[in-house]
């Protein structure tokens, strides 16, 4: 079996993002971003997938979180799908129904290659301390974009802020262990197209 694994790099002049990533780790993470919210939400996917994440980010936190929070939205989506390669004998799909205390999240995923973000958050509040809770939705689309990948994440209650973005990331993180995961049973690329 090939080592599903992919570099990260980014140069542009708002960021500056470098990395490794692998699908088949042990949840075992290295992430600085500069922003210590969205730290602590890439350690949760990360280990609840059962990724290995190495990635630094230095961005203009200065004029915004927008700009890094993104890009690293990019560059985990495209070490994704570096990694998947063909897509060969993955079971495709995966969900989630994670709970975190009062709140909770319904995630499921298709690896199947077609971007696409339903986005649905109950809680309402915009932020955790200094970080703007909507740049999370800009983090998602652009993973999916560059990951070719169809995500829905729905969160149906939960008034704790910090749970319900919680909830929502180690649910992604689930249904996407699931995804990833291969079966021998699977022979080629799961679709009856022949190709994702």
């Amino acid at each position: 079996m090939r080592a599903r694994i992919a570099e990260i790099g980014r140069n542009t002049t708002e960021t500056r993002i470098s990395g490794s990533f692998a699908i088949d780790g042990g949840g075992r993470y290295k992430i600085e971003t500069g922003v210590p919210f969205f730290n602590h939400m890439l350690e949760l996917l990360t280990k609840h997938a059962l990724f290995d994440l190495s990635l630094e980010a230095n961005g203009d936190l200065a004029v915004d979180y927008h700009h890094t929070v993104e890009d690293v939205g990019l560059v985990l989506g495209k070490a994704l799908a570096d990694a998947l390669g063909d897509r060969e004998g993955i079971a495709r799909y995966g969900y989630s129904l994670l709970p975190m205390d009062d709140a909770l999240a319904q995630v499921a995923v298709d690896l199947g290659g077609r971007p696409f973000l339903v986005y649905k958050m109950a809680n309402r509040k915009r932020k955790i301390r200094d970080f703007d809770l909507h740049i999370i939705e800009h983090f998602f689309r652009s993973f999916c974009d560059q990951a070719r990948i169809n995500l829905h994440i729905v969160q149906p209650y939960g008034d704790d802020v910090h749970h319900a973005y919680e909830a929502v990331f180690k649910g992604v993180a689930r249904a996407l262990y699931m995804a990833c995961a291969l079966d021998p049973r699977v022979k080629g690329v799961p679709s009856s197209k022949g190709k994702v």
